[in-house]
């Protein structure tokens, strides 16, 4: 251990008995130690909301999805069996994507209507499992709708209800849209306000008759062993399809371009202007350190008179303010990874204390706080922390290497 640290660790103990120095340190390591909690714990918390999103929405969309150009694909069982080939496809199932118009009591509602085989469906999507009344039966005439969309409606399980196609009929009372009765066999929650209130499942079966649609299919959904390499998969799967020029694949991350850009541009602004409480703890540290210069004016004195250089004392001070940013940083991050592996139950706590709901279920899709913690954003929170202490640091450091030691002695 060198002199300088030696010296500086003294310091640091002696301060303590400082009074109002020893007060300004504190409240510097201090708000360090808060900051760096505060940033670990949101970013796991956003985290969490946005792995609690993605998984909600790929309960709907899929993985990724075959289609062929022309927009209804042909002998969909034989490319199927293909598919499932890959080792990296968990399994398939075919679909049909169409609008429709619901009506029911004199209310109507324009929504997506997705033809399915429940069997195969359950492969490849968690959504029929999220039934909220019900079951999930779409034999003979029955039909699956979100909780929203009944709400909206006014149904409940039994009732009947009308979907329209913007498909055409002549009949002998002229030209009209083909429609077809349903029952209203389940209602599905998904927690996504745009699939809850937009969506309808019938069998493919009834959809290929509604939409004219014979033996075709509007596309084969993909559930893969790993979704972060769903691009790659498909691209494989298309490579070893016959005649592949002819089919198109989408991933899931493609179809929600948009969707998470927004959330992955929320985590960087909200990291930024957190990292603003750490930028203010770490230049406490200069205060606290110009007013340990001054205090020390007569001890860095002493110190050049017996031999240690400018360059030394500087290293001195240095060493101190980067200790004290040291230590706030490292309580900082273990609070911060506590706190983070204990949200909900703290939140639970406040909120029993206080009898409020931070996020009401009848209000908020997702009422609890999800935390998963990236150990990268630990990382970068510890290092860009660590960077602003030493920023800190440096210029009170410098200003103690540049004490006059002849006006000191003579004010002595």
């Amino acid at each position: 251990m060198s002199i300088e640290f030696s010296i500086s660790n003294q310091y640091l103990r002696s301060n303590r008995k400082k009074g109002f120095v020893s007060f300004i340190s504190g409240v510097s390591m201090v708000g360090l130690i808060l900051g760096v909690m505060t940033l670990i714990t949101v970013l796991s918390v956003m985290n969490g909301f946005h792995k609690e999103l993605r998984d909600r929405v790929l309960s709907a969309i899929s993985h990724s999805t075959i289609s062929e150009y022309g927009g209804s694909l042909n002998n969909w069982q034989e490319l199927r069996l293909t598919i499932n080939q890959h080792k990296e496809v968990v399994d398939s199932s075919p679909y049909i994507e169409r609008y429709g118009l619901l009506s029911v009591n004199g209310k109507a509602k324009g929504i997506s209507v997705r033809g399915i085989e429940p069997n195969l469906e359950k492969n490849t999507s968690v959504l029929l499992n999220k039934i909220k009344s019900g079951e999930v039966d779409l034999s003979g005439s029955n039909i699956l709708i979100g909780s929203g969309l009944a709400a909206q409606l006014g149904v409940t399980i039994g009732d009947k209800i009308t979907l329209f196609t913007p498909q055409i009929s002549s009949s002998i009372i002229g030209i009209q849209p083909r429609f077809k009765r349903f029952t209203l066999s389940g209602v599905f929650d998904a927690g996504i306000n745009e699939y809850d209130n937009n969506l309808a499942f019938i069998h493919l079966q009834k959809a290929q008759i509604l939409y004219s649609m014979k033996d075709q299919v509007s596309g084969i959904r993909l559930k893969v062993a790993d979704l972060f390499q769903a691009k790659r998969i498909t691209a494989e799967v298309l490579s070893q399809l016959d005649d592949g020029d002819r089919y198109y694949g989408i991933d899931w991350m493609q179809k929600k371009a948009n969707f998470i850009k927004a959330l992955n541009l929320e985590k960087q602004m909200i990291g930024i202007i957190l990292s603003l409480i750490i930028a203010v703890a770490a230049f406490n540290i200069v205060s606290m350190m110009v007013m340990v210069v001054t205090d020390k004016k007569a001890d860095i004195a002493i110190l050049r008179t017996i031999g240690m250089t400018p360059k030394r004392i500087v290293k001195l001070f240095f060493y101190q303010g980067i200790t004290i940013g040291v230590v706030g940083i490292a309580i900082g991050v273990l609070l911060g990874i506590a706190l983070s592996f204990n949200i909900e139950s703290v939140v639970s706590g406040v909120e029993s204390i206080l009898g409020f709901q931070f996020f009401p279920k009848d209000v908020f899709y997702i009422n609890r706080f999800p935390s998963e913690i990236h150990l990268a954003d630990v990382i970068k929170v510890t290092v860009g922390a660590f960077i602003l202490v030493i920023l800190a640091s440096i210029y009170p450091a410098k200003r103690a290497g540049k004490v006059e030691i002849s006006k000191v002695l003579n004010h002595e």
